[in-house]
């Protein structure tokens, strides 16, 4: 699969993660068939942070961190777009994290 499929791919997961739950790029990669392409995962949420049809804001690092944010315009857009949601964040940090974490492999 070229990286167009891949991202293309992420995409169609990242378009099913439910209103009020996170996930993780590895959960994503693991979930494609490529546990080692987590950071890959990350390259395909830059390229559509600013995309409105992809809720990249819902994809957070392995420990609940929004690593992604400076990709969004604004200031703590990221943020913002999760706690409308009813995702608590405090310092970057996702709270209860384990209670919103949504792993793909499992659940879909």
């Amino acid at each position: 699969m070229d990286s167009e499929g891949f991202f293309e791919a992420v995409y169609a997961v990242v378009h099913k993660i439910p209103y009020g739950r996170v996930t993780s790029y590895g959960a994503i990669a693991k979930y494609l068939g490529a546990p080692g392409s987590a950071r890959m995962v990350g390259w395909a949420m830059n390229a559509c942070a600013n995309r409105n049809d992809v809720p990249a804001h819902r994809v957070v690092n392995r420990n609940g961190v929004l690593t992604g944010k400076h990709h969004f315009s604004g200031i703590n857009l990221m943020q913002q777009l999760l706690e409308e949601e009813g995702v608590q964040v405090i310092d970057n940090q996702i709270q209860n994290f384990e209670a919103v974490f949504w792993e793909p492999f499992r659940e879909l």
